[in-house]
Parts: structure tokens; sequence; C-alpha cells
């Protein structure tokens, strides 16, 4: 798995002066001998290797959780995409490699800055914590998106290359349990910002302990501990750090917008809508959707879209009369442009998650109305897309509801399968939505090349792959 980073890593000087502005060098060898962050000056080009490495994984994990499940229908021409929209996913997928390649090598340089900053003299201790801190968090988020996509998922904690070629999976609980430990530890080092702070742009782009609990509601959410998913998420939504947009459409068309709990940014030549080495078959993301039209928004997921109950949500996609030909419905989404626009980062948390989250978890322990239930949490998000409020009162009901309102508000950010399928609800919705579809996709493989090269792996492929 570590072939990909074996011998260098490219670090990308990512500059928050402006959210325009992402400066790239020539790329700097990371080898694994001391050589590199052996003093302070060393520290924060490494610090900045893990967050390009973690923005990496955003794009990838978008295809997984959108492209996996019901959200887009296949339109063009490349194997690839033909797997993922007609539900024939196989082991040799590129996405699916892409993906596997972006989390280790996220891991492998937060490992890295774990074993070497704690040596390198001269740095303030608050600092240290602080970057070891994000090292933790980073690590722990590129595992908790890898065990579930791929399930036992290798436990990497190393960056010795011997031990890496070879390593097996790890159980999937095993590497949970990991994920908590990290997030926790994160959490007591990572910086403070306070409630009022206008700094959206730096309160996205770095990771603080507001950030920290935002994942950490998530990852309570997956694990069914519904007690703490609101508790965290009512931590985030009252810290006042964050706020919702006004407007639905400044989340597709605005970079850093105040609701953006982490985000990924890029310039003109990094950006993945651009970047052709980033994607399958030379393609970057806006290409595939946009240009190329590889895969669009299915028919079912429109009809959701455009519908009453999703208000100005519906602006998430586009219709064009000059796209319907053949198989084309016309449809196009929006909410990553090219890399001269002003949408062209990845959210990977913001705001109206945790109010979905907290949503969720009260409907699970049976808090349906009230100021303090479900329906109150959904209805500030309908409130914000202008669409009618609901007045639910069966727990049944309310649970379809956050569901709908996860599709209509989280569309195309890389949720869709990863939710179906924790809450048990992919065989049924996906059944329903292509012949094609297997139990056995609710896990990707692992990829034909890993099987290749790592012989610990090679027994160890994912059934029915």
């Amino acid at each position: 798995m570590f072939r990909y980073v074996r011998y260098s890593f490219i670090i990308i000087l990512f500059c928050l002066a402006s959210c325009q502005q992402v400066l790239e060098p020539k790329p700097v060898n990371l080898l694994v001998d001391e050589l590199v962050l052996n003093e302070p000056n060393d520290v924060e080009p490494v610090r900045i290797g893990m967050y390009s490495a973690l923005r990496g994984t955003a794009a990838p994990t978008v295809i997984a959780g959108d492209f996996t499940a019901d959200h887009i229908q296949h339109n063009g021409t490349f194997t690839d995409y033909r797997e993922l929209g007609t539900k024939q996913i196989t082991a040799a997928n590129a996405a699916v490699g892409l993906l596997w390649q972006s989390l280790f090598r996220t891991i492998y340089v937060a490992n890295f800055m774990l074993e070497k900053l704690p040596d390198v003299a001269g740095v303030r201790e608050a600092r240290r914590k602080e970057i070891l801190a994000e090292a933790r968090f980073i690590r722990g988020y590129a595992n908790f998106i890898g065990t579930n996509t791929f399930g036992d998922f290798p436990l990497v904690t190393t960056t010795v290359q011997a031990t890496n070629r070879t390593i097996g999976r790890s159980p999937k609980a095993q590497v949970l349990a990991s994920v908590l430990a990290d997030f926790q530890a994160a959490l007591t080092d990572l910086p403070n910002v306070e409630a009022g702070s206008t700094n959206a742009l730096t309160n996205a782009a770095y990771i603080n302990k507001v950030s920290c609990r935002a994942m950490l509601a998530r990852y309570y959410l997956y694990q069914r501990n519904w007690a703490q998913a609101e508790q965290l998420a009512t931590q985030v939504i009252s810290s006042g750090v964050y706020t919702l947009q006004t407007s639905f459409a400044d989340v597709i068309v605005k970079d850093f917008n105040n609701e953006s709990i982490i985000e990924v940014g890029y310039s003109v030549t990094d950006d993945p809508q651009t970047s052709t080495s980033l994607f399958p078959n030379g393609l970057s993301l806006n290409n595939l959707l946009v240009g190329r039209r590889e895969v669009i928004p299915s028919n079912q997921l429109v009809v959701s879209l455009v519908s009453a109950e999703a208000g100005t949500r519906r602006q998430t996609i586009s219709f064009s009369t000059q796209n319907l030909r053949g198989n084309d419905n016309g449809w196009t989404v929006e909410k990553y442009g090219l890399a001269l626009e002003d949408n062209n980062n990845i959210a990977l948390i913001r705001l109206a998650e945790m109010h979905l989250i907290r949503a969720e978890a009260r409907a699970q322990q049976g808090r349906l109305t009230g100021a303090n239930g479900a329906v109150a949490d959904l209805n500030v998000l309908r409130t914000r897309a202008k669409a009618p409020a609901i007045a639910l009162t069966a727990q049944a009901e309310v649970l379809l509801a956050v569901e709908r309102e996860r599709i209509y508000e989280l569309a195309f950010e890389g949720h869709r399968w990863y939710d179906l399928v924790r809450t048990g609800r992919a065989q049924v919705v996906m059944s329903s939505f292509s012949p094609n579809w297997n139990s056995r996709f609710e896990l990707w493989p692992i990829p034909q090349s890993e099987i290749q090269q790592n012989p610990t792996i090679r027994t160890q492929q994912n059934p029915g792959y």
C-alpha cells in the first residue's frame, strides 16, 4: 500500500493568506531518515503536507459516497464510472484504488509527523502539542473513512516500510477504537476558537477543538451512540463559531463560507477539477460531472431535489435542454465549479450536518417534538431552504424525514452510500434502484493492485469480489 509513498511525498504549501492562493513548490523528499523533519524550519512544510494529503482524500470520498449509491447514473464511456453507475463494481476499479491510495498517503504523513516531531529541538511545546494533535486528528479521519468504506482495514501506526508493505487488515472494531483514541487525544491539545470569530477561512482550513467535536459527533452517530452524538453536535451548534448561511445558494457558490467546519481548498494548479493526475482515466471532478458528463444526477435524485420539499436546495443541480440527448436527462451537478470559480473547494463537514446529526440522534432517543426535538432541527434547515415546515409525531416517519433531509442538504458531499449502509437501509433502497445491486457492495473491494502486491492481504479480499 505504501508503494505510492515509499520514497517521497509532494509537499504543497497551503497559504491561508488568501482563499484563492495555494502555492505548490517542487516535490520535497520525505525520506524516513530524519533528514527532513530535524529542525523547527522543517515543521511547517511537513504540517502543510499533512493537510495536502488530507485534501487528496476529499474528492475520492465524494465519489465513494455518492457514486456507489443512488445519486448518479452513468452517461459516458469509461469503465470505472460505468461500474459505479450500473452497480457492477470490481476490485480493478481505478476509483477504488484512488481512495485507498489517498487514505494511506494521509496516514503515512501523519505518522511521519507523530514519529519525528517529538524529537525536534527548538519547537515551542505548545506549538508541538497543537501540531501533534492535528496529526492525530488527520490520521483518525483517514482511518474512519477507510474502515467505513472497506470494512476491516490495515491499522498503520508506523512509517517503517518493511512493516507496512506486508501489513494485514485489522478488525473494524479495532480500527474504530483507534479512531476514537486519535480524536480524543487531538481534542485535548487542539487550539480553541471563540464564538464570534469572523475568520471563516482559518476556522475551516485548520483543525480546532470545535471541528474535532464535529467529527466526533459523526463518529458517535455511526456508532449509534445517540446521546454522545447529540451532545457533541449541540456543543458545535452552540459554540457560535460556525453559522448557517442565510441562503443555501451560498453553500454552493462560496468557498470557505461561514458554515464550513472543515473545508479543503484548492488553487488553479492543484484543483481536482483541473488536475488530471488525481482521477481515473485522466478525468477531473468537474469534467466528470459537467464537461464529459460521465455521470449525471440520477432521475430519482432529480425528482427529490426539484420537489417543493427540497426548497432552494434544488440549486444543487441545474437543467439545460442542450444536454438532452440519448440517455442524458439534461441535469448537472452545480456544487463543484472550475478552478477560477468560487466553489471549487470541498467541504468535509459543515454546520448543517450537525443539525442533521442531532435530529437523528434525538429521534432515535424518542425525542421528536418541541424545542429540543428532532423536528425542530429539521425545520431549521427547511426554513433556510424556504421549504414548508414539517410536523411529524411518529418516530419512523421522523427518521425517514431525516434521511430525506440528508439527501436534500448533503447531496454530492459524499454521505449517501455511507448513510444507507450505517442505517441498514442499503439493501432495500439500492435493490429497488438497480437490478444489479448486491449486498457485497455495502463494502468496497480491496484494490486489485493491493491484493497482488501485499502477500498478507492477498487472502483477505472482501466477500463477493
